[in-house]
């Protein structure tokens, strides 16, 4: 059933069948909650028992979440981080900053601190030596060269903590809010953290948005130096379908993986922080995947352009907007049973006209219990200009005395 839930009065609406679920979220100055009866719970879905301690897994098309533990929680990211980094150096790439046969000096910073001296991960870059932008991608990607990762930080930002800069910038624009980066290799900081549902998110952003440069997380090794090294994903080498991402470790952290598979066309994305062993997280790894291939299938919630639900509206020619989404929203379910979904639509309102269209004006959320399936913006289908004096004059009236009311009530209650 689908419920309509007023969100200051908590009271049911409305209830009518999934099978009438899009199209009858329309209702003027309301927030929506939907209980949509699914093909499976996730309770009759026996989820795998994994170890580690903080996961997420996340489906690429309509970006449900399938799993989490702890997916919130900030840790030290180890060379994980790196995803941050590339999404950096791949957007000034496709921007036209960048080019992949430039060529960046290997300073002995970087040879120190990231290369073989260092003892850690490397591209076995030398030093004062100059490396194509292109091989220093695949340096930072395949063996997860810490000193690939400092070389390209630094010819592009002149430093590595300015570099950090742009990877902040970055995380916020993508809408990260777990996530602090104060080096572009994941060496071991206090300061440096992030979460699995940032990382996860990360990776779908340079699956998405550079599926070119992607590629490159595929490939199986990379020789540099007279060394040939393996990549180091352990998904790659299962028959899962897995074609990328990135594997870290630190002792204050543990062992940490994202990793992206597709099978028939729909692609899982999974991250694991905090495991114990190499083994162990490429295990957890393995089972996330397997499980959400197995279990769930894609379902169309809303057409796109369809009519989801109407933002209030104050001052306006009328009182409310028309939210709609320019894709389709689908949302990932269980294949048998009864599983519960709760839909609801957040904005902060009322909002003041004029509004255009096209305009960001709400998000969709779905749970699945008390975990985040699925975020969707959604944005003005129509514009709404400003109303008439008088109109602008009543609804500033009504929003003066519900804010007085509201005070009011804040005092007895507090």
């Amino acid at each position: 059933m689908l419920r309509i839930i007023r969100p200051d009065r908590n009271c049911d609406v409305a209830a009518v069948p999934y099978r009438r679920l899009r199209g009858v979220l329309l209702a003027a100055g309301l927030a929506f909650a939907a209980l949509i009866p699914a093909a499976g719970p996730l309770g009759a879905q026996t989820q795998p028992d994994i170890a580690a301690p903080q996961a997420i897994l996340m489906d690429f098309e309509s970006g449900s979440v399938l799993f989490e533990r702890a997916a919130d929680t900030s840790s030290p990211p180890a060379s994980i981080a790196k995803l941050m980094t590339m999404a950096v150096v791949f957007r000034e790439i496709a921007e036209g900053r960048l080019s992949q046969d430039q060529e960046f000096k290997v300073s002995e910073y970087a040879w120190r601190r990231g290369g073989a001296p260092s003892g850690g991960a490397t591209m076995f870059a030398g030093v004062n030596t100059h490396i194509k932008v292109s091989d220093l991608l695949r340096g930072a990607i395949i063996p997860s060269g810490n000193d690939a990762a400092i070389v390209l930080a630094e010819g592009i930002s002149g430093n590595e903590l300015a570099f950090t800069v742009k990877m902040n910038a970055e995380a916020k624009r993508l809408g990260l809010t777990g996530s602090t980066f104060v080096n572009a290799s994941g060496l071991a900081d206090p300061d440096q953290k992030s979460t699995p549902r940032d990382m996860a998110k990360t990776a779908m952003h340079i699956i998405g948005a550079y599926p070119e440069l992607y590629r490159i997380y595929s490939e199986p090794d990379f020789l540099w130096n007279k060394i040939r090294q393996s990549n180091r994903n352990p998904l790659l080498g299962m028959s899962l379908g897995a074609d990328g991402f990135v594997t870290g470790y630190q002792k204050e952290g543990g062992f940490n993986l994202v990793g992206s598979a597709i099978q028939n066309g729909q692609r899982l994305i999974v991250v694991i922080m905090g495991s114990k062993s190499e083994k162990e997280r490429a295990e957890d790894a393995r089972k996330l995947l397997e499980w959400g291939f197995r279990s769930f299938e894609s379902r169309l919630l809303f057409e796109p352009g369809q009519i989801i639900g109407e933002a209030t509206l104050y001052g306006g020619e009328r009182g409310g907007a028309p939210l709609t989404s320019p894709n389709p929203i689908r949302v990932l379910i269980s294949r048998n049973g009864d599983d519960k979904l709760v839909a609801r639509i957040r904005f902060e309102g009322p909002i003041p006209a004029p509004v255009e269209k096209g305009a960001e004006l709400a998000r969709l959320f779905v749970y699945r219990g008390d975990q985040i399936a699925l975020e969707v913006p959604l944005v003005a289908a129509d514009s709404v200009p400003e109303g008439p004096l008088w109109r602008r004059a009543m609804d500033g009236a009504y929003e003066l005395v519900v804010s007085l009311l509201r005070q009011g009530y804040a005092k007895l209650t507090g």
